[in-house]
């Protein structure tokens, strides 16, 4: 401190002496100057030949200096000299010719003058003072030497490292044990006050770590059992009242054949068309598994069915044969009586239904009442893969017998709470990853709710303490979101991202979905947007495996990872939406049983603590820790580097193989005089574009320093608008929800167009998708001057 303080003294001491140098000195130049002055222009009028003269103004200013004015002028009067006279500015006439050697001589002289006095005066006033260094060391001689002004150093940032090792000792088993079991509750469903306690639990949970919590409302139409009219199966003299449901199934009363079609797949109910068995205005009778049961009915419906019925099989389902099934068969997410808009109270809602919700009754059965069925069903032995796990069935297709449903569930006004709080980045807060997890369930719900919930509020507890304690500093946004109405289908998620579509898909870089994070032991499986698949892979490598030593990526095998752990993206996962729908890189990832794809008792009274339990082997708070490591360690990346850990040139290879298959039946349907005047090489030109705006993004990065925060900004906008891009213009919202070119459903993808015998439906679709994917590929590049218009 004395050091700094002597340091200031002389700098002071430097400035004063020179400003007083500067006051002594100025009245002895301003005399030279002005004797000088009047010697150049003695001088410089002797040399004028002609009657031209020169007039200088010396006015003095309020700083009692005086400005030169030089006025020229061609005819010059006695008037003019008059003026002057008056106006206290002289004016001199031409010397004769006779004068002019000595005049030039003074000139010279004169300007010689000007010029060194012009440097003294700025020798004097900037040059750098001289002062003395001071050492903080007792008894050292001060030695004299310029100051040099040190730059700041840049603020200290946590590594890599170091924020992953922070996060892990933060996420661990114990912590989850105890918040799982505060998270087991024997019912929450829906907009019900449990649901709603819950939510508020989070709100507060949210508001003690500082996150400013808020939360979003919605008003939706939920389908539920009517209590007085019964939903009823009616088979001969037979008559069952089953107490799980299908949500928005279509209500009323039908009769049919009753014929069975396994699955329910397309390829299942060609086969039974094969054998002749007749499936217009047929009772469907399907196993559970394989589809949503939204795909389901929505199959069934396409050939005709008059109504379905599902079950789980045996072979399938290994619970009880009398176990109720719950779960819904709107072909898409969200409040299908709001299709495309959000579901807020002063919404004027019209008379608008979504175009996914069945025509047809659609009814769960329990196995018990499944075999009753299929031992009487009667018509032709179905094939071997047709066949389940009920031992006393035979399993015939059916097609001989009648059977009633009938339909009567009631739709009724929920208010849902979507509870969110927030951890803001430091550089960059309006880009944000959002986690988030569904918290209410038909039944307790454990593995689809309470994992889910317990992980996002560890995440959140270690993120803020994180950032409160250990002095992390995350640029970007982290954004925690607890959802309702998750079993509806994503209603409360849907109808947020409805909500506020016109900025969420510019500013979420990635969704995290939490639903079902752990379903077992041994094996792990995950949907994604195959911009993150190069990151999944990386934390793969990085998280510790819960089976012992090693990392999860040596549990699944480091052999062709993707072929054993990425899955294609359901309908039904609680992602879906984030992905097809707006356009955001989404995630969910579950850690399973090897050899199986699902829960068992999803949808059931059965998912409970003690079912999961046995699933993991008693070691569900450790695997959830894991999970939750996983989750928390691809939003650390994304919000910790300086560059988006999005990989654009992952979307190569599917476009890439998807142009193939149109080029390949476009040229066949050409060949063969199906197709005229179509070419799919505007679409191959527009594959080419894209890979080279992949390209050029990779080059950039290369090419630009990653510390220019602007930069790197602009860098990761151009990544950013990738998925978004993918979104396809040329559909509503409101027919078509799903509307990526890749992953969605539709008419509008390219999968679509490989399938469609309408030709002309081809066509257009073919000109769509071609200028869908090259306005992907000019968002990728950016600037205008830099598009590509080879199309």
């Amino acid at each position: 401190m004395r050091g700094k303080a002597e340091v200031n003294r002389i700098r002071t001491k430097g400035t004063a002496n020179r400003k007083a140098i500067r006051r002594g000195a100025e009245p002895v130049l301003r005399t030279v100057i002005r004797a000088t002055m009047d010697r150049v222009r003695s001088a410089f009028n002797s040399v004028i030949k002609s009657e031209r003269y020169s007039r200088f103004t010396l006015q003095p200013e309020e700083d009692g200096e005086r400005h030169v004015e030089v006025k020229l002028h061609d005819n010059a009067t006695d008037d003019d000299t008059e003026v002057g006279q008056a106006g206290g500015s002289p004016s001199f006439r031409p010397a004769p010719p006779r004068q002019s050697r000595n005049t030039l001589c003074y000139m010279a002289l004169g300007l010689l003058i000007v010029f060194v006095i012009g440097y003294m005066v700025g020798f004097i006033s900037h040059r750098k003072p001289r002062v003395e260094a001071v050492s903080c060391s007792k008894g050292t001689e001060v030695e004299e030497q310029t100051i040099v002004d040190v730059p700041r150093p840049a603020e200290v940032q946590l590594d890599w490292n170091d924020v992953t090792e922070l996060l892990k000792q933060k996420l661990t088993a114990p912590n989850f044990v105890q918040t799982l079991r505060d998270f087991d509750l024997p019912n929450h469903s829906a907009g019900s006050e449990d649901d709603k306690k819950l939510g508020n639990r989070m709100f507060e949970e949210f508001k003690t770590l500082e996150m400013e919590p808020w939360t979003d409302k919605h008003y939706v139409q939920l389908p539920t059992p009517d209590s007085n009219h019964t939903n009823r199966v009616v088979f001969g003299s037979e008559v069952f009242e089953p107490k799980g449901y299908l949500a928005y199934s279509a209500t009323g009363k039908v009769q049919g054949k009753l014929v069975y079609g396994s699955y329910g797949r397309k390829e299942d109910l060609d086969v039974l068309q094969k054998k002749n068995v007749e499936l217009k205005d047929c009772v469907l009778l399907l196993r559970a598994g394989k589809l949503s049961f939204a795909e389901k009915v929505d199959n069934a419906e396409a050939k005709g069915a008059s109504a379905v019925l599902i079950y789980p099989d045996p072979q399938d389902y290994t619970y009880t044969i009398t176990t109720e099934l719950y779960g819904h068969v709107h072909l898409g997410s969200g409040d299908p009586y709001t299709p495309g808009f959000p579901s807020f109270n002063h919404t004027q809602f019209p008379p608008t239904k979504s175009s996914g919700l069945p025509q047809i009754p659609a009814q769960t059965i329990t196995a018990s009442v499944a075999t009753t069925l299929l031992q009487k069903i009667g018509g032709p032995a179905a094939d071997a893969s047709f066949r389940g796990g009920i031992n006393s069935v035979s399993y015939t297709l059916g097609g001989s017998e009648n059977v009633t449903v009938e339909v009567n569930n009631a739709l009724v006004n929920t208010e849902l709470h979507n509870v969110f709080g927030v951890i803001k980045g430091f550089q960059d807060p309006d880009r944000y990853v959002v986690l988030g997890a569904q918290r209410d369930a038909w039944g307790k719900g454990y593995a689809r709710a309470a994992v889910g919930t317990s992980m996002l509020l560890e995440l959140a507890k270690a993120f803020h303490a994180m950032v409160e304690k250990d002095g992390f500093r995350p640029r970007r946004s982290l954004v925690f979101a607890s959802w309702s109405a998750g079993e509806y289908g994503s209603v409360g998620a849907t109808e947020w991202l409805e909500g506020y579509m016109s900025s969420i898909d510019k500013s979420v870089l990635t969704y995290i979905s939490l639903d079902g994070a752990v379903m077992g032991r041994g094996s792990f499986i995950a949907s994604a947007s195959p911009l993150l698949y190069s990151l999944i892979e990386s934390t793969l490598k990085e998280v510790k495996s819960p089976l012992g030593s090693g990392a999860v990526y040596d549990m699944v095998g480091k052999s062709n990872w993707e072929a054993k752990v990425l899955r294609p993206m359901a309908m039904d996962d609680p992602a879906y939406p984030f992905l097809a729908f707006s356009g955001i890189p989404s995630i969910s990832f579950h850690f399973i049983n090897p050899n199986t794809e699902s829960y068992t008792y999803y949808g059931t009274n059965l998912d409970s603590m003690d079912h999961l339990d046995y699933q993991t082997n008693h070691r569900t708070g450790e695997i959830t820790a894991v999970a939750a490591q996983f989750a928390g360690q691809m939003a650390l990346r994304l919000v910790h580097d300086h560059l988006l850990n999005l990989d654009v040139s992952r979307y190569g290879g599917l476009i890439t193989k998807s142009v193939s298959q149109i080029y390949r039946r476009v040229k066949q349907l050409s060949q063969s005089g199906q197709l005229k005047d179509v070419s799919p090489n505007w679409l191959n030109l527009a594959r080419g574009s894209f890979q080279r705006a992949a390209s050029s993004i990779t080059n950039d990065i290369y090419n630009t320093d990653l510390y220019d925060k602007e930069a790197c900004r602009i860098l990761n906008d151009r990544i950013m608008s990738v998925e978004r891009s993918l979104i396809s213009p040329y559909v509503s919202p409101i027919d078509t929800p799903f509307r990526h070119l890749l992953l969605g459903r539709g008419s509008h993808t390219l999968a679509f167009i490989t399938e469609t015998t309408d030709m002309e439906q081809l066509h257009t679709q073919l000109a769509l998708a071609t200028w869908n994917l090259q306005l992907c590929a000019n968002a990728m590049v950016g600037d205008i001057w830099d598009l590509d218009n080879e199309i």
